[in-house]
């Protein structure tokens, strides 16, 4: 019984650490995408084999000495792009990106006014909800390392009426 015992704490272990988690959304930076108290299965593996793509829905680590804050975000800017926000526009090389992730136009560019280049290895992320996001417009938080990354968001289990294989792409 003991050998068993210890084989399923060992194997939740390591799924906890290699497959995936459960994280809660909290706050409203991705809304209408995600909610407050969504409860979501994150997954590991897409991302050991190989790396984000524009508009796949990332859990980071904003800052490297806090291991419990963590961050739910849109990739935007991919390595070696540039990403600049000109009024309510995301230019990414110089050209308009398409895309209907915000739930309003862009008020405040931040530091993206300027030009951003992104060099290997980073990443430029915004919430869905592009008024009222903590993301890398903000020098606070600024491009996202890939060292950071945690997954990419999979499922919402919670609420149940909501549960859902969340959209990437």
């Amino acid at each position: 019984m003991l050998i068993y015992f210890t084989l399923i704490i060992v194997a939740a272990l390591l799924i906890h650490n290699f497959v995936g988690q459960q994280i809660e959304v909290s706050g409203s930076s991705m809304e209408s995408t995600l909610h407050n108290e969504d409860h979501l299965i994150l997954e590991k593996i897409s991302y050991e084999k190989g790396d984000p793509k524009r508009f796949d829905i990332i859990v980071f680590r904003p800052y490297e000495d806090d291991k419990k804050t963590y961050y739910i975000k849109r990739v935007i800017g991919l390595p070696g792009e540039t990403v600049q926000i000109i009024g309510s526009d995301i230019y990414i090389n110089g050209e308009i990106l398409k895309e209907d992730y915000g739930n309003a136009l862009i008020e405040d560019a931040g530091i993206a006014g300027e030009p951003i280049k992104l060099n290997k290895g980073e990443y430029f992320v915004l919430g869905d909800n592009r008024n009222n996001s903590k993301d890398s417009r903000n020098p606070v938080v600024g491009v996202v390392s890939r060292k950071s990354i945690l997954g990419r968001a999979w499922v919402r289990i919670w609420p149940l009426n909501d549960f859902e294989v969340l959209k990437h792409q």
